[in-house]
């Protein structure tokens, strides 16, 4: 569905990543880990459009998209939630998710879609009339994922959706991350800190170092290689 190839990308003068080379395939769930400042958040800048590819090519569904605008690649369905939620922070809850479905016009669709991510996250269903930047941190973090869903993206990039969340909220939106995965059939890459989490949930995974993959395998491998467990699973 999608790929990465020998992808460099740049702010100003700083080189962050080197030739990345990713293979996403459709269905699949893929992680990134890294240290911080490894290059994780830009790649998936670089994929949304939002930081420029110096050299190298993005193709999804086999069609190159790294010269599009984010907008455009939105409208063919690819969807990050960011680091750090983003939410509109004086609209509602119901207002969010409303913005999530701006390029849309099936409006029995987007009814169904509003009751599905209420079906995921009630306590969303419970706040639809609260404004989005009163909610908690894991609350805000489920509504940024259920914005991102309403546009019914193809795939899905999540950024660090575990950051500042207390354990209960990470368990929760780990397990909502398989359930969008299997019940949609939503391709889903995954940049993680809790590299542990990431890798319990995902099919396959990517090491970055220094704007540089250095190792790919399936998670299960990886999970099980020392050097991944000495450097990311404080093992």
């Amino acid at each position: 569905m999608l790929e990465l190839r020998n992808v460099s990308a740049a702010y100003g003068n700083i080189q962050v990543l080197h030739d990345i080379d990713i293979v996403i395939n459709r269905g699949e769930i893929i992680t990134l880990i890294g240290a911080n400042g490894a290059g994780k958040s830009t790649t998936l800048m670089a994929i949304s459009g939002i930081v420029p590819v110096r050299s190298g090519k993005i193709m999804f569904e086999d069609e190159p998209i790294h010269k599009l605008s984010p907008e455009k690649l939105v409208a063919k369905g690819i969807c990050q939630v960011p680091e750090g939620r983003r939410i509109f922070p004086q609209l509602t809850v119901q207002e969010n998710l409303d913005m999530g479905a701006f390029l849309r016009d099936d409006a029995d669709g987007i009814k169904d879609d509003i009751d599905y991510v209420f079906s995921l996250f009630p306590i969303l269903a419970d706040r639809r009339g609260q404004d989005g930047g009163t909610l908690s941190g894991g609350e805000q973090q489920m509504l940024a994922m259920s914005r991102a869903l309403m546009a019914r993206p193809k795939l899905l990039l999540l950024d660090e959706p575990s950051m500042g969340l207390a354990p209960l909220f990470i368990k929760q939106i780990f397990d909502i991350v398989k359930k969008i995965n299997k019940e949609h059939n939503t391709t889903i890459f995954l940049v993680e800190q809790n590299a542990n989490m990431a890798l319990h949930v995902a099919d396959r995974g990517y090491v970055i170092e220094n704007g540089v993959i250095t190792i790919s395998d399936s998670a299960e491998n990886l999970l099980g290689n020392q050097d991944i467990q000495k450097a990311y699973l404080g093992i």
